[in-house]
């Protein structure tokens, strides 16, 4: 499925291009694999803006469902008092994960971004040498190393956590993670240190 020849890969080079930041390296390679160039990952980013700007341009659940298709799965899911919907559709870069849209009661959207797949185990994540670029989720890091607490991204399609960790030598550090799109992207320690 594809809008105006905008479809599943042109959507994973727009998620790569916010995660080239971070890691250009580990982009290129991802890039690749989809058999595109960077000159095509700058111009689906720039197509992907435009279409964001547009007001005829479908948003929300639409706006996926236009580049993405039907999602694999949809169903209901409680974050504290609310009842939100979630739809969730596969991405060939990363066959563990899924791209997840949450939905308000109202229809509007209130969070998107990677999360585990189903049925895919979560990667085991002891100390703070287990968190590679690249390797898990919010969702994932919040739940091996908790309490973590949210904090604010320095992006729109970035999330932070604050979490204590051991390091390689079992001493309990306070962490920061970066994320882009969900996808882990790097981890410092308090003194600024990357683990």
């Amino acid at each position: 499925m594809a809008i105006n020849g905008f479809g599943p890969v042109e959507f994973q080079l727009v998620l790569l291009r916010r995660m080239a930041d971070f890691h250009p390296e580990l982009v290129e390679e991802a890039v690749r694999r989809l058999g595109a160039s960077r000159a095509e990952m700058r111009e689906a980013n720039r197509r992907w803006q435009a279409m964001l700007r547009s007001r005829t341009f479908p948003h929300g659940e639409r706006r996926c469902l236009a580049v993405l298709g039907p999602p694999e799965s949809a169903g209901p899911q409680r974050v504290g008092d609310l009842e939100l919907r979630a739809l969730r559709w596969p991405l060939p870069l990363w066959p563990d994960l899924r791209f997840e849209l949450l939905l308000a009661p109202g229809g509007g959207v209130l969070n998107e971004w990677l999360v585990r797949a189903a049925g895919s185990p979560p990667p085991e994540l002891h100390t703070l040498a287990d968190l590679d670029p690249w390797s898990c989720t919010v969702g994932d890091v919040a739940a091996a190393f908790a309490p973590a607490r949210p904090l604010e991204g320095t992006a729109p399609t970035r999330w932070r956590l604050a979490f204590t960790a051991p390091d390689a030598d079992g001493v309990a550090r306070q962490a920061v993670a970066d994320f882009t799109w969900g996808l882990l992207q790097e981890v410092r320690t308090a003194d600024g240190v990357s683990p």
